[in-house]
């Protein structure tokens, strides 16, 4: 580190100087009164270097002033108002709650930036060629690129989540333990997420200096523990789910995924009585009116079914009727029969 203090000792002139303001200082400066002791003193070898001594370690303060690093009280503000909302989805979606609350710090500059104050985007999400969502116009690599909007910040969370769990180039990241922080973060780097070299030391440097690693420790370490082996989760028509296995019940993936067994009967439109075999879509989240708009039709293949075909999609079943002008009386369509989706 560079010590303006120590490259004056460097030099005789400025060892001079120094000393002439050292006698000044303590003789008279100001109308302040002599100091009859240090007026009376020659200035000796002996006295240079207890002057450089003191300089020295002055110098040697103010580096470690320097050094060290002080709590943001925006920081911590943004931290106690969104941690919940990352625990939840940490438990949701298998991503460390120190690796979001960090993310969201560093991209959205404690919710200050244009874009989270604006638009409620807290993560610098571009629109990407499916995004279908509200959009803005932002100045970022280039002038006026397309960003994701949100109604709330808690959609943004949300869409941080499903964009990383189901992307293909951020999968190796959950095969990482949740308790890992320091392997995400390169993790995002080495994926591509962000472009500064310096992205990962910085979300490291954040999750360690307010301690954020503790939400992974307090819930995620139990929650891992509890659930040694979690359900990858998959996207369709922007919709999250997961495929239930062999022995699993609405109750077993209500607690590992943090949602009503009865809600999770409900989005996937089953009746009370039905008990899963395994190989099931089962969506947590509310299913949607129509397919994504790569999706316009389809043609139906063997082993299809209307219910088969709502899940597949992720639209609701009585919207897939009434798209098609059909009923639950309706007779079953036929291989090679085409449907509308949208």
């Amino acid at each position: 580190m560079f010590c303006p203090q120590r490259y004056a000792l460097h030099s005789k002139g400025n060892r001079n100087n120094l000393l002439k303001k050292t006698k000044k200082v303590g003789c008279q400066r100001e109308g302040i009164p002599a100091n009859p002791y240090l007026c009376s003193m020659k200035m000796k070898p002996m006295r240079k270097l207890n002057i450089h001594f003191i300089l020295l370690a002055l110098c040697l303060l103010s580096g470690m002033t320097l050094g060290a690093q002080t709590r943001n009280r925006a920081y911590e503000e943004y931290i106690e108002k969104y941690r919940e909302v990352a625990i939840e989805e940490m438990k949701r979606y298998h991503i460390p709650a120190s690796i979001t609350l960090a993310q969201g710090l560093l991209e959205s500059g404690a919710g200050r930036s244009e874009l989270a104050r604006k638009s409620n985007n807290h993560f610098g999400i571009k629109c990407g060629s499916t995004w279908e969502g509200r959009t803005v116009r932002h100045n970022d690599d280039a002038p006026r690129e397309c960003f994701r909007a949100y109604r709330h910040a808690r959609e943004s969370y949300r869409d941080h989540s499903k964009f990383l769990s189901t992307g293909a180039r951020y999968a190796f990241l959950f095969r990482l333990k949740i308790t890992d922080y320091k392997g995400w973060a390169r993790g995002l780097k080495k994926a591509g997420y962000a472009t500064d070299p310096r992205y990962a030391q910085r979300l490291i440097d954040i999750i360690e200096l307010y301690d954020l690693d503790k939400y992974d420790r307090k819930d995620g370490l139990k929650w891992a523990k509890e659930n040694p082996n979690p359900h990858q989760p998959y996207l369709a028509n922007e919709l999250v789910y997961v495929i239930a296995r062999k022995g699993d019940t609405f109750k077993s993936l209500g607690k590992e995924l943090d949602i009503s067994h009865r809600k999770l009967r409900k989005y996937n439109e089953l009746p009370k009585d039905y008990e899963l075999k395994g190989g099931e879509i089962i969506y947590i989240e509310e299913k949607k009116k129509r397919a994504d708009k790569d999706h316009i039709v389809y043609v139906v293949r063997s082993g299809d079914s209307m219910y088969s075909i709502s899940q597949k999609f992720g639209i609701r079943l009585k919207n897939l009727y009434k798209m098609n002008r059909m009923n639950p009386e309706s007779p079953a369509p036929k291989v090679g029969d085409i449907l509308r989706l949208r």
